[in-house]
């Protein structure tokens, strides 16, 4: 139907063209097939025992399909990767699916053969760096420990012989001399002084013969066990600084990227005095670059903040790096290789978006030049768009997890079964949760039904827009497990939907507990503001807050208070902590009132508007309050009260009501009925973002006037829950202050010309 309606303005009938077609009507009526349709792209099962996981380990890896096409092409030609996205959306993931397809495809042929030797060099500063055969080098050094080994044992025996061989000689002679001087003496007797002389002689040779013979004996009893000193031997020894044997990995993790871990370098030495030195050839160690085929540098902005970036650089380009000390005056400083070490290697490196700012102006952008020369810079999707192969991967995304799940059971749990069985792990569950357990509990992963993963696909929706599913996965992991929990500690056969609600009532990030408290806050408030107010300026608002780290938004209702009084300076007052783009959305509002009076003919006179974020402490930022501010100053300009049990959110361009984001957060966090809200506006652009709260529950179609909407039951079929489309603001003055455009208009213009009057009066009264 198509609908039409008079009403009087300034006493002149007009008939008023409706902002909605008949096909407006039909889509609202399509999006409460949504649920149906939904449920088709998973009729091919009824819980995940019956979904099976791709043989592919990159499909194992949800959603981001440019991202996994992308990593297939690299694969191919040894490309250079740099993943974008925030985190969660499976950067990790993907790196570890990249090593495990080139281990598969190419791995024997890129994974090192050779062994890194270090030699002495030219000097005590200096190395060389040699790649051998591993085996030929342990056969080496085998042998080179052989021989330093038999030099250590092979000590010479110390011996006087040549002494005492000399002074038994001199011995001999005196001996002689004397016998033959005692024959002389006897026909010539002055030769017996010559005979004493020998005689005495021959007496300290016998002494220093004695003496020799005990000091080698002495000193063959001392030095008995003794080696020699092969020092010098062993340090000229090569090391081995990397065996390919000991290493069977392809990609090597760098969580934080320098000189030290990336290109390695010469380790500090104690023993710097005397002969205990250590040479630099057996200080040195090798970092990834030499070692790796594979780099995965997980976070790049750690690697920007140490300044590594321009080495990185150089070793891209040259593939080859000297391998240097470290920039201070320690230990180590001066020693370098004298010849370069390979480095061919594949980069992944991750990042989030606000390094590419820094990568950008890094260089003019050089590591982007090199990654885009030989490989692609791939940006993961925060959201995709919830179609069949989409829903079908988050099916078997959770399959995956419950089997994930089951492995952590299994590590845990398996000793203690095997020996006490599940008895043993009942009796102990209890005392860890403190309370009895069903006397078959059994600690085993739980298939999900298939309205279970409905409430997971509702959740992803929920977190994301423009009928798109969140890809931030890791939160969601959390809740996968403890809705796990809550199913067995119930022994239930299956996950169902009620376990992973009450998941994600216990699941919540740090922004998600500190938005329970803010809820209640706004709750109380928004129930005392109700008590004391005839309603005319105030509306009930909605906002949203979002979760950096898991990327969940929360929503909340926000009051806004507004007022406008005639005769002022015609400027919008914002007090408070309100940010540019709200400041923005009241002058754009203002704006708009004059163009209605403009257009109807009524006079303008100057108006000071002033509009109130209630108790909005930490500041407001953003257009989708502008309706509420549109709807609250006109009812204060026409003295027109607006429904509190309804809530509104909008980007207003002229009368048009634009889309904004968290919309099905917005209403969900309204829908509670302790704040006893009835019902919201939304824009009509954002109508299917209430696809996701219609699963799981009972709803129907409604229509206000010429207004379609969709009525929720939050109570199987009690307590509705309304929401209207508005095209304009016109559709939200009909559901919150029961008044067409014609009606608000024309109170519109006798306000405008009392208030002329008015001031008039006032002018008169002081040239009196």
């Amino acid at each position: 139907m198509q609908a039409a309606f008079t009403c009087s303005i300034l006493s002149k009938d007009t008939k008023v063209e409706s902002d909605y077609k008949d096909n407006d009507y039909i889509w609202i009526k399509e999006l409460m097939r949504y649920p149906q349709i939904l449920a088709q792209h998973l009729d091919y099962f009824q819980d995940t025992s019956q979904i099976a996981l791709p043989e592919d380990p990159i499909e194992k890896v949800i959603f981001q399909d440019r991202a996994k096409a992308a990593i297939r092409k690299i694969a191919q030609n040894k490309g250079h990767i740099l993943m974008v996205g925030r985190p969660g959306t499976g950067k990790s993931m993907l790196a570890n699916m990249f090593n495990t397809v080139i281990d598969q495809s190419l791995g024997d042929y890129l994974k090192p053969t050779a062994a890194i030797v270090a030699y002495p060099g030219k000097d005590k500063n200096n190395i060389r760096i040699a790649y051998e055969s591993p085996s030929r080098i342990d056969e080496i050094i085998s042998r080179i420990n052989r021989e330093i080994e038999v030099a250590e044992e092979s000590m010479d025996e110390f011996s006087l012989a040549d002494q005492i061989k000399a002074v038994r000689k001199v011995k001999k002679g005196l001996l002689w001399a004397c016998g033959i001087s005692v024959l002389t003496g006897l026909f010539f007797s002055p030769a017996f002084v010559i005979t004493g002389l020998a005689g005495i002689g021959s007496i300290f040779m016998f002494m220093q013969e004695n003496n020799h013979q005990v000091q080698e004996k002495m000193q063959r009893e001392s030095s008995a066990g003794k080696r020699n000193n092969v020092k010098h031997l062993y340090d000229m020894i090569p090391e081995v600084l990397y065996d390919p044997h000991q290493d069977q990995d392809l990609m090597a993790r760098v969580s934080e990227p320098d000189a030290r871990n990336m290109k390695g370098g010469f380790r500090h030495d104690p023993y710097q005095s005397g002969n205990l030195h250590t040479p630099p050839h057996k200080r040195a160690y090798l970092g990834v670059h030499a070692k790796s085929p594979i780099i995965y540098i997980d976070e790049l902005k750690a690697l920007i903040k140490v300044g590594y970036m321009s080495d990185l650089l150089e070793i891209m380009q040259n593939k080859s790096y000297v391998l240097e000390g470290g920039k201070n005056t320690g230990s180590g400083a001066a020693d370098r290789s004298e010849n370069h070490l390979k480095a061919d290697n594949i980069i992944i490196a991750c990042c989030n978006h606000d390094t590419l700012e820094f990568l950008r102006n890094e260089g003019d952008g050089a590591f982007l030049s090199r990654i885009e020369d030989k490989g692609e810079i791939i940006l993961l999707e925060s959201d995709v768009p919830e179609n069949a192969n989409n829903i079908r991967q988050v099916a078997q995304y959770i399959k995956q997890e419950t089997i994930n799940l089951a492995e952590e059971f299994q590590n845990t749990w398996e000793a203690i079964i095997a020996k006490e069985g599940y008895e043993g792990v009942r009796l102990r569950s209890e005392k860890i949760y403190g309370r009895s357990l069903p006397a078959d509990y059994k600690l085993k992963v739980r298939d999900f039904s298939k309205e279970a993963i409905l409430e997971i696909i509702k959740e992803l929706r929920c977190r994301s827009s423009d009928r798109k599913m969140s890809s931030i996965l890791r939160p969601i992991n959390g809740i996968i497990k403890t809705a796990e929990f809550e199913a067995i500690l119930e022994n239930a056969r299956l996950v169902g939907p009620d376990h992973v609600r009450r998941a994600l009532e216990e699941h919540l990030s740090l922004e998600g507990v500190l938005f329970k408290e803010i809820v209640q806050h706004k709750k109380d408030l928004k129930k005392y503001i109700g008590s004391m107010t005839d309603s005319i300026g105030y509306v009930v608002g909605l906002a949203v807050i979002h979760s950096r780290s898991s990327g969940q938004m929360f929503g909340q209702p926000l009051p806004i208070h507004c007022q406008i009084n005639a005769g002022g300076s015609d400027t919008v007052i914002a007090p408070g902590k309100i940010g540019d783009i709200a400041k923005a959305a009241g002058q754009n509002v203002r704006a708009s009132i004059k163009k209605v009076l403009k257009q109807i003919g009524a006079p303008y006179v100057g108006y000071e508007m002033h509009v109130e974020y209630i108790q909005a402490h930490g500041g407001v930022e953003g257009d989708s309050a502008s309706v509420a501010i549109d709807i609250a100053l006109i009812s204060d300009f026409i003295k027109q009260p607006v429904n509190q049990k309804y809530g509104v959110t909008g980007s207003l361009t002229g009368d048009i009501i634009l889309a904004v984001g968290g919309v099905t957060e917005k209403i969900r966090s309204i829908m509670d009925r302790t704040l006893g809200m009835q019902g919201a506006c939304v824009p009509w652009q954002n109508k299917h973002d209430i696809e996701p709260l219609l699963l799981n529950a009972n709803y129907e179609y409604i229509q206000k006037d010429e207004v379609p909407g969709l009525r929720i039951f939050r109570n199987g079929k009690k307590d509705p829950f309304d929401i209207y489309f508005c095209k304009t603001k016109y559709g939200a003055y009909k559901i919150l202050m029961n008044l067409d455009k014609n009606e608000v208009e024309a109170r519109m213009a006798e306000r405008s010309s009392k208030d002329l009057a008015f001031l008039g009066t006032v002018e008169i009264g002081v040239k009196a």
